[in-house]
């Protein structure tokens, strides 16, 4: 397979090394970034040639005088702020380029169907990392609940992930920028209950505030209690006293679903999938941003039935 060419926007965050380290498995070149922060010296371990800018602008230009040359940039991994995704997305097609984003893909389900118009008008792709789509152990998961069509799961997802002050000053803590916790820290997981169980035929939400959200969803095949915090208070003692800042966990019907280990490859398989044209697109992430937007804007309902027993905390 020839070797592609890649772009990459938000160089800095936290995600863009499995990005950057993805592009270099698969065999592939990224040939410019973007960050406005300057600290990506972990880029040189990878591709110490890439044209580096820290302005929109200058990086808008570059692009565009590779493409009058003839240089073609075949793809652009988009790992920027939430709010940033839909606009970076619209950059790569229009310049050409597929598009290869970060969850949430976009914020609102509106910006779904506005990019498949461009996606039609430019004949270029939006691809968006699923990873947990590709776990083994989840993959045979989803296998097991097939071979049962007709059962009902009683499903709890616990994801507690504690966050300093920092948090709360930056774009993520900004529910505008990042859309809200449920968003930035849950969509992953809604994305795997939605590809397991089926999709949503009814959600609650029993609890939202700045630092914690806390619904029940319907799903055709689960029933899903969930809690997403950032507080480090709601890490169960056991953990806590261990330091851990950290607490995951789904139970179906009461097993612990075990999926910590086979992380580490997982970008490097979706972007082989991409490449192999069998990547997650924009149907595929339709379901779960439907999803984070109706608890966005959801009303409290009353603590009782289907709540999480962390509400209680």
């Amino acid at each position: 397979m020839a070797i592609k060419k890649f772009a990459l926007i938000g160089l800095a965050g936290y995600v863009a090394q499995r990005h950057v380290k993805a592009i270099k498995e698969t065999g592939n070149e990224l040939i410019a970034a973007l960050d406005p922060c300057d600290s990506v010296g972990f880029i040189d371990s990878f591709f110490p040639e890439t044209n580096f800018f820290t302005e929109y602008e200058r990086f808008d230009r570059h692009i565009d005088k590779l493409k009058r040359q003839g240089i073609k940039i075949d793809y652009t991994s988009i790992c920027s702020p939430n709010y940033l995704h839909d606009s970076h997305i619209r950059f790569s097609l229009r310049n050409g380029a597929d598009a290869i984003c970060e969850k949430p893909l976009v914020l609102n389900p509106w910006n779904v169907d506005a990019l498949a118009e461009i996606e039609n008008e430019t004949h270029q792709h939006v691809n968006t990392i699923l990873q947990l789509r590709l776990h083994p152990h989840l993959i045979a998961l989803k296998k097991e609940i097939q071979s049962h069509p007709a059962q009902l799961y009683d499903v709890d997802l616990t994801y507690i992930t504690g966050r300093g002050n920092w948090y709360y000053f930056s774009w993520k803590g900004d529910i505008h920028k990042s859309g809200g916790i449920a968003t930035n820290i849950g969509i992953h997981f809604f994305d795997l209950l939605i590809w397991l169980f089926g999709n949503v035929t009814d959600s609650k939400l029993f609890l939202s505030d700045d630092t914690k959200a806390s619904g029940f969803i319907q799903l055709k095949n689960a029933r899903v209690r969930w809690f997403l915090s950032l507080d480090v208070h709601d890490i169960p003692s056991t953990y806590n006293e261990q330091g851990k800042r950290t607490f995951r966990s789904i139970l179906v019907n009461g097993k612990e679903i075990e999926f910590s280990e086979g992380f580490t490859d997982l970008h490097t398989l979706s972007y082989q999938k991409i490449l192999d044209g069998h990547g997650f697109g924009l149907n595929d992430a339709r379901p779960s941003i439907e999803l984070v937007y109706q608890i966005r804007n959801a009303s409290l309902s009353p603590l009782k039935d289907d709540y999480h027993p962390f509400c209680l905390k």
